[in-house]
């Protein structure tokens, strides 16, 4: 069983940055990638960035490309998001989450396997 706790949400105004971390349980030495997901009130839950333990790729939805950094400290199974330039709509709740397989596509929360209790970030204009 992983067991992830994400921290480092809060409020901020637009423009602002805020680091978001993800704490996973040892079995996730064993995982295939990590990744952050955020769902907005009303919306589906969305992917925001992935990385890849076997080599630290990264990926990036387009919305958040050149502003938001997924980063991890493998000795500490520690996953982070740094969001820089943060807009109103990048409100929502943030998830971290674990796919131990390649089953699926990196983008879909099909693929994976384990998520956190999530953390708001609230962006105000």
């Amino acid at each position: 069983q992983v067991q992830l706790v994400e921290s480092g949400g809060g409020l901020v105004q637009a423009g602002g940055s805020l680091r978001l971390s993800c704490a996973a349980s040892e079995r996730t030495f064993s995982s295939y990638a990590m990744g952050w997901f955020r769902q907005a009130p009303g919306k589906e839950r969305e992917f925001v960035a992935g990385i890849w333990w076997s080599d630290s790729s990264t990926h990036y939805a387009d919305s958040v490309k050149g502003r938001f950094t997924i980063s991890r400290d493998g000795a500490k199974n520690t996953v982070f998001l740094q969001m820089n330039t943060l807009k109103p709509e990048d409100t929502a709740v943030y998830y971290c989450a674990c796919r131990m397989t390649r089953r699926g596509t990196y983008y879909s929360t099909g693929a994976y396997d384990y998520w956190g209790q999530g953390t708001q970030v609230t962006v105000s204009s």
